[in-house]
């Protein structure tokens, strides 16, 4: 059996507003369910001479629209989830170029110590020396040592900070 003209209108004027409203209450959103219901429409005239029942038309128009629906829906959170682990990647980016920048700003603010300051908190805590082999390379005591590094590190936290900035 071939869908004609004015029987594919007529089943149009019969069941719109039906298809409509459960493609709206699926849904929520007004334009969305008028696009779901005209897609059904579109489907289940295309599919009209399958039905076995013609008088089944209105329930296989309603799975059409829940099946649009559920798809709709699961496009949706596909979006959602894509979006989502790209803010993830882009926040991990930022934290990647936070870190390169925290280590760009140290390393600059260990330029700004006097030599003897930067070579014994370099030697200290970048290299892992010991008090007294720090000692040994610099030429100095170890108490000397201990100042210096003191000072250097009091100084680092300061310019981190933004204190002593110009």
């Amino acid at each position: 059996m071939t869908l004609g003209r004015g029987r594919a209108t007529a089943l149009y004027y019969q069941h719109s507003a039906d298809v409509v409203r459960l493609a709206y209450l699926l849904t929520g959103d007004r334009y969305l369910a008028e696009d779901l219901a005209q897609d059904a429409f579109v489907r289940s005239f295309g599919r009209f001479q399958d039905l076995r029942k013609p008088e089944a038309f209105a329930a296989y128009l309603r799975h059409t629209v829940v099946n649009l629906s559920k798809d709709h829906f699961r496009k949706l959170h596909r979006e959602r989830a894509h979006l989502r682990r790209e803010r993830k990647a882009d926040a991990e980016d930022d934290g990647q170029l936070s870190r390169v920048d925290a280590r760009d700003e140290l390393l600059h603010a260990l330029q700004a110590l006097p030599p003897r300051q930067r070579a014994a908190v370099v030697l200290r805590h970048c290299e892992g020396l010991s008090e007294h082999e720090t000692a040994e390379v610099l030429d100095t005591s170890v108490g000397a040592v201990n100042s210096l590094v003191s000072r250097g590190l009091a100084t680092l936290r300061g310019q981190m900070r933004g204190e002593d900035r110009e």
